[in-house]
């Protein structure tokens, strides 16, 4: 059975879109069939697949949501999937935001990503939706779609202190939108545990969500390495196989293989 995940949190800076790519890439290889979503006007997660031009793709998510908006018939799935590696990509583009200012008029429009995902669980294992800092409609619209939130957090003061908000906006969703979703847990990512600011924040989320939610036993360490694979477009354990956040996002991946 196909599971939509979303990646969120309305802190920028946490590592959404490179835990999307690199969970993206650990899962394929694990065996499984994945499709990556960027849902974020930013298009981070397309560049992270190493796509610099978006004008060279025929159709974005921000083409598709425009031609559902306007009630108009989609193209097949072979003109807007794009396969790099073993992982396939819906890619993003700045007009997202033009599709973000529509949706928050239009009626019903929460809905529309999930009609959009709908046909395409048959063809996949996993799902995975890289969103962006906010929790507007594009977010909201992503988490109408999920099964299950998986909730990276940089160890630093500013990016603990959405998660309150953010995990009251989910179980709002969750009583009025999606009675299906489910929190899938918290992932501390850019982690230096030399410092007592790690010690602190990591202690702090444990005792204030461990009763309530499942925090992965990975974590992903601070390295260059993250932001190096980014740029050449590469998952870090394809740009170094033996890098401490590659071997990190793998055993995270098994995490979240183990708890379906």
């Amino acid at each position: 059975m196909c599971r939509i995940i979303v990646v969120g949190s309305q802190k920028g800076g946490v590592g959404k879109s490179t835990t999307v790519r690199n969970l993206s890439y650990s899962l394929s290889e694990l065996g499984h069939r994945v499709l990556a979503v960027d849902f974020d006007p930013q298009f981070n997660l397309t560049t992270c697949f190493g796509i610099s031009d978006i004008t060279m793709i025929p159709n974005d998510i921000a083409s598709l949501m425009t031609a559902m908006l306007n009630d108009e018939e989609l193209p097949p799935s072979e003109q807007y999937i794009q396969h790099i590696g073993k992982v396939d990509l819906i890619p993003a583009s700045i007009q997202l935001s033009v599709v973000d200012a529509n949706l928050r008029i239009e009626m019903g429009s929460e809905h529309l990503l999930a009609n959009l995902l709908e046909p395409l669980r048959e063809q996949y294992d996993y799902i995975i939706i890289d969103t962006c800092p906010s929790l507007g409609s594009l977010t909201i619209s992503a988490l109408t779609a999920a099964d299950e939130v998986i909730i990276p957090v940089n160890p630093q003061l500013l990016a603990v202190m959405g998660l309150q908000e953010l995990t009251s906006t989910i179980l709002k969703i969750k009583r009025r939108l999606n009675p299906k979703i489910k929190f899938g847990g918290i992932l501390l990512t850019m982690c230096d545990k030399r410092t007592n600011l790690y010690k602190e924040i990591s202690t702090q989320v444990d005792s204030a969500y461990r009763s309530g939610m499942r925090i992965y036993d990975s974590q992903i360490p601070m390295t260059v390495k993250v932001g190096e694979a980014n740029y050449n477009g590469m998952a870090v354990a394809e740009y170094d196989k033996n890098n401490a956040a590659g071997i990190a996002y793998m055993n995270f991946a098994k995490e979240v293989e183990r708890y379906a």
